[in-house]
């Protein structure tokens, strides 16, 4: 019996136990195997449900735990620690047919997972207040931000900030498909989506990508750098830059 044989068998309970298994007598694992099978399952099922509480909701409850079952068939866990299973979630909804009347679920789940990220990345000191203000105009543009690792962008076709916010926090349900860019911050102790001004993701990515800030400019040619800036320095975002001297 081979370690694929037996994650395919534990994974879906339609296959019998694995040839050769036995109990502790020396007899056939079947009842078992089928107790630990079921408990994986009901672990990984509410593990995905913990992590997704929003696309649970789109779909509903009964709906989520048959697709989970379908997901962790297609993508086992890969690491015993649970809080990171899920990520292959956003790619396995855009491939899933019983969803695809639902063409903005994938990036409910890349605001989802993003936000799960941010909560357990590495906690990092911002830049004192006054750091920027002490620098010249074409150092400011020369100078390249280190971001928290916390830092997360979600760019998508769809009003997922909307779609997330009316379903965690009551707000009104968005009545148009516009697209949303959020920026996910942990200013203190919780990850918070923040809607980016229109325009500004690319110069977001360009500074994630450890760019200029004229690079970044010149990615994003139009957008509000006050506003975009602010939510920066505002949710302690920038913990370091580097001017080249």
């Amino acid at each position: 019996m081979s370690q694929a044989e037996f994650r395919a068998a534990l994974l879906d309970p339609g296959r019998p136990a694995p040839a050769g298994l036995t109990d502790p007598d020396g007899r056939p694992a079947g009842r078992r195997f089928d107790v630990y099978r079921n408990n994986v399952t009901v672990s990984l099922t509410e593990a995905l449900r913990q992590a997704f509480p929003v696309v649970r909701k789109l779909v509903g409850d009964e709906f989520f735990t048959a697709m989970a079952r379908e997901h962790l068939r297609a993508h086992p866990p890969t690491s015993p620690v649970l809080m990171f299973y899920g990520r292959a979630m956003p790619a396995f909804l855009e491939t899933f047919p019983p969803v695809g009347q639902l063409p903005y679920l994938a990036d409910v789940a890349r605001l989802e997972l993003a936000l799960r990220e941010s909560y357990h990345a590495a906690d990092a000191a911002a830049l004192p207040p006054g750091a920027l203000q002490d620098l010249a105009p074409e150092a400011v543009l020369a100078a390249r931000f280190t971001l928290a690792p916390a830092v997360r962008l979600v760019a998508s076709r769809w009003p997922v900030h909307a779609i997330w916010s009316a379903n965690m926090r009551g707000t009104p349900v968005p009545t148009a498909a516009d697209a949303q860019d959020v920026l996910i911050l942990r200013p203190q102790f919780d990850a918070e989506p923040l809607l980016l001004p229109i325009g500004a993701a690319p110069f977001v990515a360009a500074l994630l990508a450890g760019r200029t800030v004229a690079e970044a400019l010149e990615a994003a040619p139009a957008f509000d750098l006050t506003a975009t800036l602010g939510l920066l320095i505002g949710g302690n975002a920038i913990t370091g830059l580097s001017t080249g001297d």
